[in-house]
């Protein structure tokens, strides 16, 4: 008796340790530098905010249109150890898919994008 417990206990011990961790909301996850603009049944806008050389936390959006409102260059940092870095120009924009990222302003001046994200 005192065995099977002791490996029940293993089992639940092993699969709390063992979970993944999805990202939270950007904007819950990191209100200092994302916040809700306008929000209804169909879209959210998001205004994001980053100083010079600041990183966020990993966090999620849902599909979203970006509208880049400063030159940038950032690093996305993937959950699966890998990165990626992106320039944007004043006045361009972009769609992305739902996704998961630690963001990092790699320049020396702010960045500010409008996301707009969709909702499905």
């Amino acid at each position: 008796m005192f065995k099977k417990i002791v490996i029940g206990i293993s089992i639940v011990v092993a699969t709390a340790f063992s979970t993944v961790t999805i990202g939270e909301d950007a904007v819950i996850a990191d209100p200092r530098h994302y916040t809700v603009e306008f929000e209804n049944d169909k879209v959210r806008v998001i205004r994001i905010k980053y100083g010079p050389h600041e990183k966020s936390v990993m966090h999620t959006h849902g599909p979203n249109v970006a509208i880049f409102l400063s030159d940038n260059t950032v690093r996305m940092n993937l959950p699966d150890g890998t990165s990626e870095e992106a320039n944007s120009t004043t006045g361009s924009f972009g769609w992305s898919d739902a996704q998961e990222h630690l963001p990092e302003n790699l320049g020396d001046d702010p960045l500010e994008v409008i996301l707009v994200e969709i909702k499905e």
